[in-house]
């Protein structure tokens, strides 16, 4: 019988690059305290180490306290795997663009997945993959969504602590503009007419892309509600065509459910063009 009172941990991996994963590695120092209080009962990117019975299923028995899931779903595998880790999860968070948002992987959804499939394997009937790339969100009730690309390790402890507390996760939704304004970078977009996704992308990363010389890039994702129409308008403003507006909002999160009207409004922006000082 386990007697070990900690809340149980688990961390899992679908579809991605792992570098979220290795993000909560990464936070060295910080790692170390929290092990004090929780006890890491499934991460196999930390240990070999497996609590089910069969390992090749890397499903895990559970119950846990809070699990953290990495990745998008792309295999009919992954869809049984989400709704077993769901219901042995007391409380289930995502963490990065794949996982929140479909990531790269997503853009498989806009093209011709058997034409990738044998452009890229030899034997492309040994792979079995779905259609499309989804986030999480699309298949289990989840409990909070922790984006970026990587995420920020001090958002990814700030979760872990808030649900072992009991608490509600303290994570801004403003966004990267308001980090902007904090480290005192000039707006590029208004100085030097650089194309820039800050107005609708989530904060997290610190502006760290606009603080040397560039346009952010979107990897935090969408913010709640994000003005998408002035957005396209701005960046056709500032000389983007409408193949790069379209690149730039499915870069890293091209399943991500907020930013489904951009092809629409980059279309009425194109045959119906605002006035030449972009929004206000």
């Amino acid at each position: 019988m386990d007697t070990d009172a900690r809340p149980a941990l688990a961390v899992w991996k679908f579809a991605s690059c792992d570098g979220c994963q290795l993000t909560l590695l990464d936070c060295e120092d910080e790692l170390l305290p929290l092990a004090g209080h929780v006890r890491i009962a499934h991460f196999l990117e930390m240990s070999t180490a497996e609590d089910s019975a069969d390992p090749a299923t890397l499903a895990g028995t559970g119950p846990y306290d809070l699990s953290l899931v990495e990745r998008s779903v792309t295999t009919a595998e992954d869809v049984l795997r989400i709704h077993r880790i769901r219901r042995i999860s007391r409380r289930l968070v995502t963490i990065g663009a794949c996982a929140t948002a479909g990531g790269v992987q997503a853009l498989r959804n806009f093209a011709d997945v058997e034409e990738f499939r044998a452009a890229v394997y030899a034997s492309p009937e040994y792979i079995a993959t779905l259609d499309t790339s989804t986030p999480i969100a699309a298949h289990v009730p989840v409990d909070f969504e922790l984006r970026g690309c990587p995420i920020d390790r001090g958002q990814l402890l700030e979760v872990i602590t808030a649900f072992l507390a009991g608490r509600k996760p303290n994570v801004s939704a403003q966004s990267v503009c308001f980090q902007c304004k904090r480290r005192g970078t000039t707006c590029i977009t208004v100085a030097r007419g650089i194309p820039c996704l800050g107005p609708v992308t989530h904060a997290g990363c610190g502006a760290l892309c606009p603080a040397y010389g560039r346009g952010c890039y979107g990897c935090f994702g969408p913010v709640p509600h994000p003005n998408l129409e002035a957005m396209v308008r701005q960046l056709r403003h500032d000389g983007m065509s409408e193949r790069d507006i379209l690149r730039v909002f499915r870069t890293f999160n091209a399943a991500s459910p907020e930013y489904a009207p951009v092809p629409g409004l980059i279309a009425e922006e194109t045959t119906h063009p605002a006035a030449e000082e972009g929004p206000r």
